[in-house]
């Protein structure tokens, strides 16, 4: 039985691998854009398919919670579909997943192909395609992780993308003297500290709906930005999780001062909050380094204020021979989502380069 799922997990992986093709005809989306929620997958399929065992893989292979955060943040949320009911906008949706079971279909085994920009531009379309029902749910069950993974990575490039479409030349030239990097980042940005191993750099305040119930619809602001520091380079004992964080602290302790008297920013330690961290690479791949995910909360005069989530990414900078870390700040209301700010963090982490 090993041996036999095995087999089938090999066979859906290079199926997948080797459908990374555009299967869109040129220029067949024009200029139309997506649309739809970032974090937001469309799954069009018979409701069947959907009521079926099938909704609990997609559920778990799907929507996966980005660690730690409070409240839950979810790489992506699912909407269903029925195919005769998939017209007009919706055709358009940045992520979309066809379920189809197809008696025509003579494979040995179910089928997993990606096509973009096929409705609209930088749309991803995944279509999973199989003879029957027992044959579509093994291909689910085996190859969703990879479905998940396509997904997610689309998801930042998009908004990296647009980012950079429209760079900032006046942040990113002081980037460049101070730190020998630039990156991405959203138009109408602007760098609020600069000094010369510390800059704050805060992006535009949006707005997302908050819902009072039968009260109506408020709207709450979301406020985001980056932190950008750098110290000494001296041996790798300092790339490990406990030597960023105690890094990190003393850095925003000295930088990041709240607005109330006395206090500063600073990282929570609780045992479900506590940050962590994984290697990872920039989009282009020539800058590797170390992520770091958590919470963060205003410290000082014996107490602790409010607080948001924190995404960071540290690597060296061999030309400066300088430790460099981007962090991403989101402070939000519990109520609204956090995942948009969240994807637009990770999206001007990868886009870091070094220039210099």
């Amino acid at each position: 039985m090993i041996a036999r799922n095995f087999i089938l997990l090999l066979a859906v992986a290079t199926l997948f691998l080797f459908s990374q093709c555009d299967l869109s005809t040129s220029g067949s989306s024009g200029s139309m854009h997506v649309t739809g929620d970032v974090g937001e997958i469309m799954v069009v399929c018979e409701s069947g398919i959907w009521n079926s065992e099938i909704k609990q893989h997609l559920d778990s292979g799907l929507t996966q919670f980005i660690l730690p955060y409070m409240p839950d943040v979810t790489t992506f949320e699912l909407v269903h579909r029925v195919p005769h009911r998939f017209d007009g906008s919706f055709k358009r949706t940045r992520n979309t997943l066809f379920l189809t079971i197809d008696p025509n279909y003579s494979g040995d085994k179910g089928k997993i192909e990606m096509r973009k920009s096929v409705w609209a531009e930088g749309q991803t379309v995944i279509d999973i395609i199989a003879k029957d029902y027992p044959q579509l749910l093994e291909t689910i069950k085996f190859g969703i992780g990879q479905v998940h993974d396509k997904f997610d990575t689309d998801e930042w490039t998009r908004i990296k993308n647009r980012y950079e479409a429209k760079p900032d030349r006046m942040i990113g030239s002081r980037l460049e003297l101070n730190f020998g990097i630039n990156m991405a980042l959203p138009h109408g940005s602007k760098l609020v500290t600069n000094q010369t191993n510390f800059f704050r750099i805060e992006f535009p305040k949006t707005y997302r709906p908050l819902d009072f119930g039968e009260a109506g619809v408020d709207a709450g602001g979301i406020n985001s930005g980056l932190l950008v520091y750098q110290y000494d380079f001296i041996d790798s004992n300092q790339l490990t999780l406990q030597s960023l964080l105690a890094a990190r602290d003393t850095m925003l302790k000295y930088n990041v001062p709240s607005e109330i008297p006395g206090m500063f920013m600073g990282t929570q330690y609780t045992d479900y909050l506590y940050p962590v961290g994984n290697n990872i690479s920039t989009a282009d791949g020539k800058v590797k380094g170390s992520e770091m995910r958590g919470m963060y909360v205003f410290l000082g005069n014996g107490k602790a204020g409010t607080g948001g989530a924190f995404w960071a990414f540290h690597f060296v900078n061999p030309k400066t021979k300088k430790v460099v870390c981007v962090s991403g700040y989101v402070d939000a209301p519990p109520t609204t989502s956090w995942t948009q700010p969240l994807r637009e963090i990770q999206s001007v982490l990868r886009s870091v380069e070094i220039t210099k």
